[in-house]
Order: structure tokens, then sequence, then C-alpha cells
């Protein structure tokens, strides 16, 4: 099991005291398997993945990446497993403007120092990025952007995706296009992958689906 979440809890300040968020969600995910993590604004979804990526600690409960607790680790462990590990995708491109499109794929990889030239190269071509890698962020499409922002992730071959609406910026066709173009070449890569979305149609797609209703799996 790539990633194991058991028991997850996890409150924020409210007007009234501690207002709880995640309620005891559990979930696993397996080598080469894709989620789908559906649920209205404010169920808890984005909440979860930034639980599942070590970017927060729950209150309550653990994450497991590949048997061990991130809960664990401290800053420096959990930031060398989120360079090299886990991918991280959002609905922000979240691109370096002063850099092109092909060393913005590159960057990653070359922090988690697991750059492979011809690997970034297949990426840009499979994702129909090969004529535009000297182009700056600014002078590509939102679709253009997003699949930069896709390859960066996969260029560090993580074992864990995890997608926050990473098509939520763009237009049916371009955001179809996309998640093809991921879900294509995480079967590849033999990653797991959990995407968050509010579309039916797109969660469809994946081999899972989890819904998420007032801080609990429905």
């Amino acid at each position: 099991m790539l990633l194991d979440a058991r028991d997850i809890v996890k409150t924020f300040p409210g007007d009234a005291g501690l207002v709880p968020v995640l309620d005891g969600v559990s979930l696993s995910l397996a080598a080469g398997e894709t989620m789908a993590l559906t649920g209205e604004s404010g169920s808890g979804k984005s909440t979860l993945l930034t639980l599942l990526a070590g970017l927060d600690r729950p209150d309550g409960g653990t994450v497991l990446l590949e048997g061990r607790d991130l809960g664990a680790l401290g800053e420096a462990g959990l930031a060398r497993i989120r360079r090299g590990r886990i991918g991280l995708i959002f609905q922000q491109f979240n691109l370096v403007p002063s850099l092109s499109a092909g060393q913005n794929i590159a960057l990653q990889a070359r922090l988690a120092g697991r750059h492979d030239p011809d690997w970034c190269a297949a990426l840009a071509c499979r994702l129909g990025l090969a004529p535009h890698l000297g182009k700056y962020p600014e002078a590509l499409s939102g679709g253009q952007q997003q699949r930069v922002a896709v390859a960066r992730t996969l260029a560090v071959r993580p074992q864990v995706i995890l997608a926050d609406e990473p098509t939520g910026n763009l237009d049916e066709a371009t955001g179809d296009a996309v998640l093809a173009g991921m879900l294509e070449l995480v079967a590849e890569t033999g990653a797991g992958l959990v995407m968050v979305t509010h579309s039916p149609r797109l969660a469809a797609r994946l081999s899972r689906r989890l819904h998420l209703a007032r801080g609990r799996l429905a």
C-alpha cells in the first residue's frame, strides 16, 4: 500500500470553539490506483489533501506513506518526501515566471536530485509541449501552463500524486486532454493518484471514487 490514512481528525478554530472539518476519515491508495475525492465546498477535500501531503498535521489519526508515519517526521524530513516522493498539482499552476516551460518542468526534479533530461523531454512530447519549451509562462495558454505543471510533477517520478482541482481553471475540452495525459503517464509510472474534483464526469474516469460529506466519507 502506497498511502494509508487512518482515522484522520482535523479541527479549526471557529466563533463558538473548534469546528470539526475531518472526523475519522480513513482511506488507502495502492500503486497504480487512481482515486477521485468529491464533495461539496467546505466538506474537507482540500484539507485532507494537505494532510496526505504532509503540508499540515492532523489533530488525530495517522498518515502512512509506504508504511512510514509522516507525523513522526520533522519539517526537513517532510520537505524531502514532498520533493521526491509526493507530487502536488494545484488548480493554480504555480509556475516560476522567470523560467521557461522547459526549465519549469525540470525545476522540481533538479531540487530532488532526480533530473533526467530524457524523461523530461519524453514528458514534454507526450503532453504536447515540445514546441513550447523555450516559452515563458506568460506566453502559454492556460491548458499549456497546466500541462507544464503536470510534467513538472511527473518529472520527479513520485510514488504518490495529489491533485487539487487540476482542471478547474480550464475549459472542458482542454481539461479532458490534460486529465487524459495525466492518467496515461500515471499508469506508465505506476504512481498512485488522488484527485479532488467537483465533476462527476471527471471522477468517473478514475478507478475509485470517495465522497466527503460533513467531514466523513459517505
